[in-house]
């Protein structure tokens, strides 16, 4: 275009125009440096190999699962300053050994080092991979980018394990509490310095990490009583809540429906559900003849639902999970806390024996995830976040869910970013997490797959259409990842998806291998926390309300019948004595009327004369003067006999 002078504007004159002329020259030295640092990187990882050929080694990396990695290490935790943060990767000198052509184009490698460069803070991950290690080009996450979730997923074997400590390592150096569970205990040597070996010297050197050992502060947790494992993580069955108690009993839709109202009634009257004696006692009551007023006035339940979810509950329990709640419940802002040197604490939940109890398990993870949202007030977008939350074995909590359990879960990832939260699902394959879940994640860390039946090629390709274009047959490469590599994808400090990248991932600088059993049961009683939880109580609850409830109904009862029972004995006795009285009389009666006939009968008969007596025949003939007659006359005559 000419130039029309200074009389009238063109369009180089305009200022946005210059501003975005601007803007291209210098995204285009960007790309021309990131070529520059790409050419240099070749050489690098070339010479790096040369080394480490010439030494012995073969650059494989650490066992992600250790099988492969350094061995158990002991000892106390390393001095170093916990609170500082990753030393900056150190590529190894120059060299001019060729290597082995790549996937990618410079365009491309430029494109995905600018697309990772960060100035702020960040999470280095690992570097590119581009036929060899490009030590130059760091594959990291931003740690502003840590609350807005992510997925580290991969076969059995790959690495996920090695990947959450890495994470946990560096989160942890930053200066951010870490929440993991572990799994089989691997995780607990993050409480300890890893061991040099020349397989890692070798790996780190090609990798261009300066690598240096160092422990990290941890606190290990179990549940229930397993003090040996770790502070006793407890819940109420009333915090607990309906939900997720439903969740972990296999209750279907209508007992769900069913135990909310329960609960509903526990609270209105004041009935506190500690422990699952207690939620069994309100259902006892209910269920009585106490109860059943009370139980029609729920709305609702039906007494044979009500004995469902009662045999559920005493199943539950005899299988031992009725030591999971109870109280002291614990105070989940007890993630949230820092070591005196500004570290973040990496709390570690042991379940080594999560297979006899998985619904249990990813349930409670579920529940201190909530409770988290629950207690933490808004803070929005935070340079770094408060707590970031690893949710291993992540396809538990998903399977066989209920539509209002997905619900509640999809609701709290989604609004727990705000809290300064971030969530990491851990898990083998992205299809195990729901898509409504899988849209919020911001990072992902895409480990192997394998597509030995028609059913994992499915879900590898499903894999493969959820990333964006890039430079990879993603399909094969995800497919060829090494133990210790992955295909990761993050959100950058714009708040754009970053280019894929395939990558070698860093060692993590602690112990891979877990602790010995007696160290962590000493750092378990050592801990602060176990005076205040390390000891159950029984406080008085719903279970000892309505058994003194039901006991005075009893003793109501009791006296009732004693006194119904009193009542009836006295009347029989009334009516008896009655009886007897009636017999006593009747008998008097005919003793009497058997007298007077006798008197009767003995009697002598008087003569009946019609004419009329004289007064002397009258007095003789009195029975008195006859015998006096009679005397006299006996004693004049002599005619009386001797007796």
């Amino acid at each position: 275009m000419s130039d029309n002078g200074a009389s009238s504007a063109g369009p180089s004159d305009d200022p946005e125009v210059a501003r975005l002329r601007a803007v291209a020259e210098a995204a285009e030295a960007e790309v021309r440096l990131a070529r520059a640092r790409a050419d240099l990187a070749e050489a690098e990882a070339a010479a790096a190999r040369a080394r480490a050929a010439a030494s012995g080694g073969d650059g494989a990396s650490p066992s992600a699962e250790g099988t492969d990695g350094p061995p158990v290490v002991g000892g106390e935790v390393a001095d170093a300053p916990a609170s500082e943060a990753p030393t900056p990767q150190t590529p190894a000198p120059p060299a001019s050994a060729p290597q082995e052509p790549g996937p990618l184009t410079d365009a491309q490698v430029a494109a995905i080092a600018a697309g990772y460069a960060s100035d702020a803070a960040a999470l280095d991950l690992g570097v590119l991979m581009n036929g060899g290690p490009v030590a130059s080009v760091p594959v990291r996450i931003p740690l502003a980018m840590t609350n807005r979730h992510g997925l580290v997923a991969g076969a059995t074997g790959t690495g996920k394990t090695r990947t959450l400590q890495l994470l946990a390592e560096q989160l942890s150096a930053h200066g951010v509490p870490v929440f993991a569970a572990d799994i089989k205990g691997d995780l607990s040597g993050i409480a300890a310095p890893g061991v040099s070996s020349d397989k890692l010297t070798a790996r780190t050197a090609a990798l261009g990490q300066d690598w240096s050992p160092r422990s990290y502060p941890a606190e290990f947790f179990a549940l229930g009583d397993d003090t040996a494992s770790g502070i006793p993580v407890r819940a109420t069955v009333s915090g607990f809540g309906p939900l997720l108690l439903s969740r972990v009993l296999g209750l279907n839709a209508t007992q769900e429906s069913s135990l909310g109202l329960v609960f509903h009634y526990a609270d209105e009257k004041g009935l506190a559900l500690v422990d699952l004696p207690d939620l069994r006692a309100v259902l006892t009551f209910l269920t009585s003849d106490e109860g059943k007023d009370e139980l029609k006035g729920i709305g609702g339940l039906s007494a044979a639902t009500a004995g469902v979810i009662l045999r559920e509950l005493v199943a539950f329990a005899a299988a031992g999970a009725d030591t999971f709640f109870g109280e002291p419940e614990l105070d989940v802002a007890v993630f949230l806390r820092t070591a005196p040197d500004g570290a973040g604490i990496v709390s570690l939940l042991e379940v080594p024996n999560v297979a006899s109890r998985p619904e249990l398990y990813s349930t409670f993870l579920m529940y201190l995830l909530a409770e988290l949202y629950e207690v933490l007030p808004e803070v929005g977008d935070l340079d770094k976040p408060k707590l970031v939350f690893f949710f291993d074995e992540a396809h538990l909590l998903f399977r066989d869910a209920s539509k209002a359990f997905l619900a509640a879960i999809t609701q709290t990832v989604r609004l727990i970013r705000s809290k300064g939260v971030g969530v990491f699902f851990v898990t083998q394959t992205p299809k195990d997490v729901p898509a409504d879940v899988l849209a919020q994640l911001g990072s992902r860390v895409q480990h192997a797959l394998r597509a030995f039946t028609p059913d994992d090629v499915k879900a590898l390709r499903a894999s493969v259409r959820t990333y964006p274009d890039s430079g990879y047959d993603l399909e094969r490469v995800l497919q060829e990842l090494g133990t210790g590599e992955a295909v990761i994808t993050v959100m950058s400090e714009r708040g754009a998806p970053t280019p894929v990248a395939w990558t070698r991932l860093f060692a993590p600088r602690a112990s891979m291998s877990p602790i010995p059993a007696e160290t962590m049961a000493a750092a378990v009683t050592a801990s602060p926390l176990f005076a205040t939880y390390g000891t159950p109580i029984d406080p008085e609850s719903a279970r000892e309300i309505l058994g003194a409830r039901m006991q005075a109904a009893a003793d109501a009862r009791a006296a009732a019948g004693k006194a119904k029972k009193d009542a009836a004995d006295a009347a029989e006795y009334a009516k008896q004595k009655a009886a007897i009285d009636r017999a006593n009389a009747e008998a008097q009666k005919k003793a009497q009327r058997e007298y007077e006939r006798i008197l009767k009968s003995t009697a002598a008969p008087r003569r009946r004369s019609s004419a009329p007596t004289s007064p002397l025949d009258d007095v003789l003939g009195r029975g008195a003067t006859k015998s006096i007659v009679t005397d006299v006359i006996r004693g004049l005559f002599g005619t009386s006999r001797r007796r």
